[in-house]
């Protein structure tokens, strides 16, 4: 969106400038860096313009808020690093956005041209390093295509299937003298979508009698959560998600049952298999929902919607694979089932009875102290806006089962690539796009320590974050395999920390330790009426373990549900 409420009356004199202009004519408000050498010169004209600069502790963190910024708003996020070792710092970030599809636009400085390629002291060959997990990289070398070419970056970025894209601007290019060059729209907007396919693909759904709808992340990002909820409604077809997509149909509706996969629900997986149809919309058959590929859905007829056609038939052969926006394909489905209708009344009732001895287990859970019971409290005390961020481990798989989401595109977590350190910076992203919504994050003590350094930065924006350490002294996945699968080899999963109390006090913050037998609710209250950041510390069993489990090289089918199973 062009930015109209700022506007220079002259060109821009110095590529840094062009970035500048750039970047407010994207409607840029906030960006994540951390300054240096060859980024110096974009940070002297930065100052004159109109734009929020966050100063993180660690490039990895810059990387990760302008992703949970970019979750969090469908915008491009932006994140900035000098050369050399800075660059370096945000490749984590980079390759998990590309794995989530999350639209970032990343802007490196580099040595000037004359001392290019001849290991210049903060040197590194950026774009051969990132062209693996960006969606594009550029290197710009003259100064009157800077301009445009930031102008390019958010385009590729945020269209088709969206992901970071690099701009590396040697250090004499920033100071360069340059003329503003115009700027020009890739493509046109896509005409509207019609195809015999999707009416193929509505007619399976017609007939189907045990059919499934499996809603991935392309919904949250075409924003398709309204048509979504049409097509189950009219149809009465359940509904699950990938994790990704959890938070795009709400959980308290009666047509979902929940998310598949290694450890997602044992009778959601049963559903999966036993279904003679999976409409599967913006989701790509990621190996932790499959399984045993050949084994995986073996009666369904697979309808597969995914707006990056290399993601069809990659994994699973779809009876019909259709290359589209999750949000026009479906509207196009709706209108060739224009008339409601419910053909699975029993399968659904079916589904229900399987999963009532999941519901009784929950249930009986929730007064004892643990996971349970955590989640619950957080989202009685934050409320049906909270958004939550979790990090990467079995706290995020508890969060992802019990935690209860209402809000649309309101859990965000890595998915594809499974980065550990993501929640805490993350969420800077997440609260600095909503202030005044609630934000926590859920960590594990592994995890948290990744970035705790980010403490600072919340606490010099007065960022309203509060933090859940779900603490059992382990790295509590890695443990977990060990003890099913290495005779409780439990090898360098034994981690401490420090004392999370002291710790935020350290920070100017405030903190509490609770231990079983405290009482879990009046901590989560008291951490939500606190102005700021909080930490709570919660200290659970260390050999508490995610049900079920899916051994690798086994189908969905095939699960670990109990302790000795």
């Amino acid at each position: 969106m062009e930015n109209t409420a700022f506007r220079f009356e002259y060109k821009p004199r110095t590529g840094c400038e062009a970035m500048c202009e750039a970047l407010l004519d994207e409607g840029v408000e906030h960006l994540f860096g951390y300054p240096g050498g060859a980024i110096m010169p974009f940070y002297d004209a930065l100052p004159d313009y109109p734009l929020k600069h966050v100063l993180v502790r660690h490039e990895q963190a810059a990387a990760h808020a302008a992703d949970g910024y970019a979750r969090a708003t469908g915008r491009v996020g932006v994140c900035v690093a000098t050369s050399g070792p800075g660059a370096t710092n945000l490749v984590t970030g980079l390759a998990t956005a590309q794995m989530d599809s999350v639209p970032l636009v990343a802007i490196t400085g580099q040595v000037g041209r004359p001392a290019m390629g001849k290991d210049s002291f903060q040197e590194t060959n950026v774009i051969g390093m990132t062209l693996p997990f960006t969606k594009h990289s550029f290197l710009v070398e003259d100064p009157d295509e800077l301009y445009p070419t930031m102008r390019q970056a958010f385009e590729i970025a945020r269209s088709g299937r969206p992901g970071p894209v690099l701009v590396d601007v040697p250090k004499d290019v920033q100071f360069a003298a340059c003329e503003h060059n115009g700027y020009r729209r890739l493509k046109e907007a896509p005409e509207p979508l019609e195809s015999p396919a999707l009416e193929a693909a509505a007619l399976l759904l017609r007939k189907a009698k045990r059919p499934l709808i499996l809603a991935g992340h392309g919904i949250t990002l075409s924003g398709a959560e309204m048509e979504l909820r049409l097509l189950a409604e009219r149809t009465g077809v359940p509904v699950v998600t990938t994790l990704l997509g959890i938070s795009a149909f709400p959980e308290d509706h009666p047509l979902y049952i929940g998310w598949p996969g290694m450890h997602g629900a044992a009778s959601v997986n049963r559903a999966i298999d036993r279904s003679d149809l999976l409409f599967a919309v913006g989701m790509r058959f990621d190996d932790r929902i499959t399984g045993a590929v050949d084994k995986f859905a073996p009666n369904a007829k697979i309808v597969h919607i995914e707006v990056d056609p290399s993601e069809l038939g990659k994994v699973v052969k779809p009876t019909i694979g259709i290359a589209a926006d999750a949000k026009a394909a479906l509207r196009c489905v709706l209108a060739h089932l224009e008339e409601p209708s419910d053909g699975c009344a029993e399968w659904r009732a079916e589904i229900a009875e399987s999963q009532e001895p999941e519901k009784k287990r929950e249930d009986s859970a929730r007064d004892e102290y643990g996971p349970i019971r955590i989640m619950a409290a957080i989202k009685a005390a934050a409320g049906e806006e909270v958004r939550l961020v979790t990090d990467v481990g079995q706290h995020q798989m508890w969060a992802a089962k019990f935690f209860e989401f209402t809000k649309k595109n309101s859990h965000i977590t890595s998915g594809g690539l499974g980065t550990m350190g993501f929640a805490l910076p993350a969420a800077m992203g997440v609260a600095f796009a909503y202030p005044d919504e609630p934000v926590w994050v859920v960590a594990g003590d592994g995890g948290i320590q990744m970035n705790l350094q980010e403490l600072a930065t919340i606490r010099d924006f007065g960022l309203n974050i509060k933090v859940a350490v779900l603490n059992n002294g382990y790295l509590g996945m890695v443990r977990q395999w060990q003890q099913f699968f290495h005779n409780r080899r439990y090898s360098e999963t034994p981690i401490t920390g420090p004392d999370y109390e002291q710790f935020a006090a350290a920070y100017g913050l405030s903190g509490r330790t609770v231990r079983e037998g405290d009482d879990v609710e009046e901590a989560v209250r008291w951490a939500q009426e606190q102005d700021g950041c909080v930490i709570l510390d919660f200290h659970i069993d260390p050999e508490a373990n995610v049900y079920p489990m899916i051994p690798s090289g086994m189908s969905v089918n095939e699960m670990i549900e109990e302790d000795g199973a």
